[in-house]
This record gives structure tokens, sequence and C-alpha cells, in this order.
């Protein structure tokens, strides 16, 4: 079992920044690609940001040249830095872990990006 924490939502003005944390533990060795993701009301989640084992990382296209995803392997945490934010970030965002084909989901960390 792999178990996941998010912290660091809040609120914001239009412009701002946040950084979100991701604590993993259990067992965690095996996790392949660790990741964030977001939903809006009314809309599905959807994939914001990954990071590979190997350290390679992917950027959705809506998100790209403001956020940044990054990890520390000592203290086994994945972070995700948002700048510029805009009120269409606002969303319950996910921390994600895959291992040997499973997904595992932390409880969400709410940002609210508003004037």
């Amino acid at each position: 079992q792999v178990q996941l924490v998010e912290s660091g939502g809040g609120l914001v003005q239009p412009g701002g920044s946040l950084r979100l944390s991701c604590a993993t533990s259990g067992s965690i060795f095996g996790i392949t690609v660790m990741g964030w993701y977001r939903q809006a009301p009314g809309k599905q989640r959807e994939l914001v940001a990954t990071i590979t084992r190997g350290g390679s990382t992917n950027i959705a296209d809506s998100v790209k040249g403001r956020f940044t995803i990054f990890r520390d392997i000592l203290e086994n945490k994945v972070y995700l830095q948002m700048n510029s934010l805009k009120p269409e970030d606002t969303a319950v965002y996910y921390c994600n872990g895959q291992q040997r084909g499973l997904d595992y989901w932390g409880q969400g960390t709410q940002v609210t990006v508003t004037s």
C-alpha cells in the first residue's frame, strides 16, 4: 500500500504562487510515476504534471511555463510549484502514484484563485 498526503493548497489572487507538496509513505518502492491531477467543479479530472522515477517530466499545455513538478528523493516528496496562477486554475489538486499497474491517490487539496 502507498499513502499520499497533499498539502499547500489555499486561496490566492491571480498572478500569485503556491507550492503543493505530496508526502509519500508505505510501500513506495516500485512507484514508477508520480503526478498531479486536478478537478474543477463540473469537470473531469485532468492531468497537470508527472515525473517518472528517472526524473523525466511531462507538463500539461494549459500550465506549461507556469507550473513545475519536482521531487525530493530523500524526503519522499513530490512538489508542484504553481506560478502566475489564473482563476481557471481553481480546482482540487490530487497527488497520484503509479505502481505495478495500480493508481494511488491522495485526498486532494483545494486551490482557489480569485481576486
